[in-house]
């Protein structure tokens, strides 16, 4: 197996924030780089030094840096988008750059090069009972009864391959099954490509309103919608963050949802569970995902508390999807 090395520049402060969207996101395993351990070291009364090389001693003037590796493959591809969308939400909330730039680089190549070469790993995927999510570029001759929803996710997250998503969707016909025949309104937390959203509507024609803090996310979602030949009229798509937005949220709030889908990290989820409560229709379902297995019973808590009941949760690959309804 190939792997593609990841780099993230942050600062002294932000390498605990930093590492923790990397383990809420399945990497355990990373390397830090920070010129303030350097200068401890050098502190250190204990040793006396009276040589040390050079190349220790540039490391004094480092950059702060959090290195890890993804596979070379869709699965990667998927786990990068949704690290990199993490990081986004906390520059967002950050507008003293305490935690510095927070960029991403791709050893060794060209991340806009990369972001090429993984459409060969996006291939055509059947979910559930009734979806087949297929790249844009793909042409499939005969899709029986499936109903397509057709991505080009760019490098915004949501192919349809992650597991989260995967879980996200197989739940969201099962909200569908239940809300059949009925009119109503669907909302997407982070929605990335817009894939949950523009399923939900494809599956039950409901109006579905989708949210994201990255313009890029709104952007690329955007272009999908059109490309599945949605109507304006059916979705709107915001951008910025509930929580932070108190008119943003006020502005969502004006509609009940009787469907919500949010594909986001744990610790994101657990300060969202009392905002999807007021949005959320007094009969309506809610998927969240996004969520590491070992986390799953925190992130059900706060959900409890905030006043939803559980259907279901489901546990594939060491990612955790629970199915929720008002309470």
């Amino acid at each position: 197996m190939d792997w593609i090395e990841v780099a993230v520049k942050t600062t002294t402060e932000g390498i605990e924030p930093v590492s923790g969207i990397l383990i809420m996101n399945g990497i355990s395993g990373y390397a830090v780089e920070d010129s303030a351990d350097f200068e401890e070291f050098l502190r250190d009364k204990e040793v006396y030094w009276d040589y040390i090389e050079d190349s220790l001693m540039a490391l004094k003037d480092c950059d702060t840096v959090v290195t890890f590796y993804i596979t070379d493959d869709a699965s990667g591809v998927e786990q990068l988008s949704l690290i990199k969308s993490e990081l986004a939400r906390l520059k967002n909330d950050d507008p003293d750059q305490i935690f510095g730039e927070l960029s991403v680089t791709l050893e060794n190549i060209a991340e806009e090069d990369w972001a090429n070469n993984w459409k060969k790993y996006f291939k055509p995927i059947s979910v559930g009972d009734k979806l087949l999510v297929k790249p844009t570029w793909e042409k499939i001759d005969n899709v029986g009864a499936k109903t397509v929803v057709e991505i080009d996710p760019s490098s915004s997250f949501g192919t349809g391959s992650h597991t989260t998503t995967k879980l996200c969707l197989e739940y969201i016909e099962k909200i569908d099954e239940k809300l059949s025949g009925e009119s109503f309104e669907m909302i997407d937390v982070g929605c990335g490509s817009g894939i949950l959203a523009i399923a939900a509507n494809k599956l039950s024609g409901a109006h579905v309103t989708a949210i994201d803090i990255e313009e890029n996310s709104i952007r690329v979602a955007k272009e999908n919608f059109e490309t599945n030949n949605i109507p304006e009229s059916e979705y709107d798509l915001y951008l910025g963050s509930i929580t932070d937005d108190d008119e943003l949220f006020s502005k969502i709030a004006q509609k009940k949802y009787k469907m919500l889908a949010a594909n986001i990290v744990a610790d994101v989820l657990k300060a969202m569970a009392p905002y999807f409560k007021k949005l959320l229709d007094d009969n309506g379902y809610a998927v969240i995902s996004g969520i590491i297995s070992e986390r799953a019973d925190e992130v059900e808590q706060s959900f409890l508390s905030a006043g939803f009941a559980v259907i279901e949760k489901k546990d594939t690959d060491g990612w955790t999807a629970i199915f929720l309804r008002h309470a």
